[in-house]
């Protein structure tokens, strides 16, 4: 993730020309904009509205109340500090007036994700004078992707939760009659914070039925004990600190040994979609198509339909991955949202199908992606191809 000091200012006053735009207005009230916090890395109390002008000619300009400008510290390029709405408006008139400005906007929400930027705000700008249009391209290419730091945090971290998970369902589904799904997920927990790994959420633990449910949450006293032939389903993320990227993974196992004809079926066919994602970009970075995360959740969604199981694959293929587990670049998804933006060298994010059989069972694999120059990376470098246990 590329903060202000970091952020190559030649690369984007290119790009904003490329594009005929004037300039990139990054605006943030109480953290309603993640991407302006991680680009200013702002560590004191911000009250005030704030905005973070990029030129594609010239210095930024950083717009900020008396009251908080203690906040932000040191910044490249001219801060200019207001104490009225006179004075904001003023400064915000002589940055945007007649100007084709990019801001965190999506037209009809279509990425909500993206769509950061109150309608209020959107109002007052187009007032004083300025053309506004998405910034996702800039976001994907300038924001969302990681930094070399952050790829080596993201690979030690997938082993270890790779090994946490494949040790924990091994020895849960020969524990039938006994293994509760809250008190696993307590011990998974308590296996990432010994290895010092950040974790704001506990992982999901889900056995049989529970597993149809893509976000159960196992509850003290009211979670499932493992029975015969129940899938166990363990969806686990961490990363090495609150500064980096996350690992997200998801593994499952079958208690009993052998897994009944449709569970198998499914399973099958959520490890295909999952390869078939990869192919798919390995396809068009060996041949420099632009790809979409559209276009690697279709590639999914075809395997899973065309397995029988299409009306129970119930959400994306994928999201992005970077400060946020879920972050501000591209989705794989043309289910949810339809994210028509291109997939860029330097992003990361999970590939994830799923079948979900309300009431019955649920199977799920999960796995990481890298995007590099010379094609995509995936973590762990094991991928689980077979259910534990059979």
């Amino acid at each position: 993730m590329t903060t202000l000091h970091q952020l190559d200012l030649n690369e984007l006053s290119t790009v904003l020309k490329q594009r005929g735009l004037d300039g990139w207005l990054v605006y943030d009230f109480h953290d309603v904009n993640p991407i302006a916090r991680r680009m200013f890395g702002a560590t004191g109390m911000l009250t005030r509205r704030l905005f973070l002008w990029l030129p594609a000619v010239g210095p930024p300009t950083i717009v900020v109340h008396n009251l908080d400008r203690p906040g932000l510290g040191p910044l490249p390029g001219e801060v200019q500090v207001y104490t009225t709405w006179h004075e904001l408006h003023h400064m915000l008139t002589r940055l945007v007036r007649g100007r084709r400005i990019a801001m965190e906007t999506s037209p009809e929400n279509a990425v909500p994700y993206l769509d950061l930027v109150p309608s209020g705000v959107v109002e007052l700008l187009g007032r004083l004078g300025a053309t506004i249009v998405t910034s996702a391209p800039l976001v994907t290419r300038f924001t969302a992707r990681w930094t070399a730091a952050e790829r080596e945090d993201h690979r030690a971290v997938a082993e270890i939760i790779a090994g946490i998970a494949r040790d924990t369902v091994s020895r849960v589904v020969d524990q039938v009659g006994t293994a509760n799904e809250y008190a696993v997920r307590r011990e998974v927990l308590g296996e990432l914070q010994a290895r010092e790994l950040a974790v704001e959420d506990p992982p999901i633990v889900a056995f049989g039925p529970n597993a149809s449910s893509g976000h159960y949450e196992p509850k003290d006293g009211q979670s499932r004990t493992l029975a015969a032939g129940d899938v166990v389903l363990l969806d686990l993320w961490a990363r090495r600190s609150p500064h980096t990227v996350w690992a997200d993974q998801t593994w499952m196992g079958i208690a009993g040994g052998k897994p009944a004809g449709e569970i198998q079926r499914a399973w099958e066919a959520v490890v295909d979609a999952r390869e078939a994602v990869i192919r798919r970009l390995e396809r068009a970075v060996a041949s420099k198509e632009r790809v979409s995360g559209a276009v690697l959740d279709s590639a999914a969604r075809e395997v899973v339909t065309a397995a029988g199981f299409g009306e129970y694959f119930a959400h994306r293929t994928g999201h992005s991955i970077e400060l946020s587990l879920h972050g501000s670049g591209p989705h794989l998804d043309d289910f949810e949202t339809h994210d028509v933006r291109e997939l860029v060298p330097g992003v990361g994010f999970s590939v994830e199908p799923g079948v979900y059989v309300p009431g019955r069972f649920g199977v799920r694999t999960e796995i990481n992606v890298f995007l590099g120059p010379d094609g995509p990376e995936v973590t762990p470098r094991e991928r689980q191809k077979v259910l534990i246990g059979v």
